[in-house]
């Protein structure tokens, strides 16, 4: 073989190696910890929390007093499908007078979420027994109107 066709398959050998080095896509954006330690629960407003971490790419579909922020790293890897080794989502729930109520951040391991950080407000709900709310809603039925509506 020649010195020409030795560099040659040397240089296509090289090549086909570069080309199933891992390539890596990053997708959204998540703010940084420090910046969302930065938001104070029930007082930072929608326009607020805008000024200080940007709006989202993505809101509650059903359900708009929520921002979701997304992020994630894809790695790409020669001929085999692509992989998500890492996701990080960030969810700002807003109550219903326009005031922040909880920040939440979840990752990805193993293919499974797994929250990272919660900060919620205190609700005001208790946590009855079935026996209680069935007991504690005696009071609100109104049979004349419930046979009524069946006639």
């Amino acid at each position: 073989m020649t010195t020409i066709a030795k560099r040659f398959l040397i240089a296509v050998l090289c090549l086909g190696l570069a080309a199933c080095a891992a390539t890596y896509r990053n997708h959204g954006y998540v703010p940084e910890p420090e910046a969302l330690a930065a938001l104070d629960i029930g007082l930072d407003t929608r326009e607020s929390v805008e000024e200080a971490v940007g709006r989202p790419a993505t809101s509650g579909v059903e359900r708009t007093d929520a921002w979701y922020y997304v992020q994630s790293r894809v790695r790409n890897y020669g001929p085999f499908p692509s992989r998500t080794i890492e996701r990080q989502l960030v969810a700002l729930s807003f109550a219903e007078n326009g005031r922040l109520a909880n920040i939440e951040r979840f990752g990805l391991e193993r293919g499974r979420v797994v929250p990272l950080s919660r900060r919620v407000t205190a609700s005001s709900i208790r946590d009855f027994g079935l026996i209680q709310q069935l007991l504690r809603n005696f009071g609100r039925i109104n049979v004349g109107e419930t046979l009524a509506d069946g006639v």
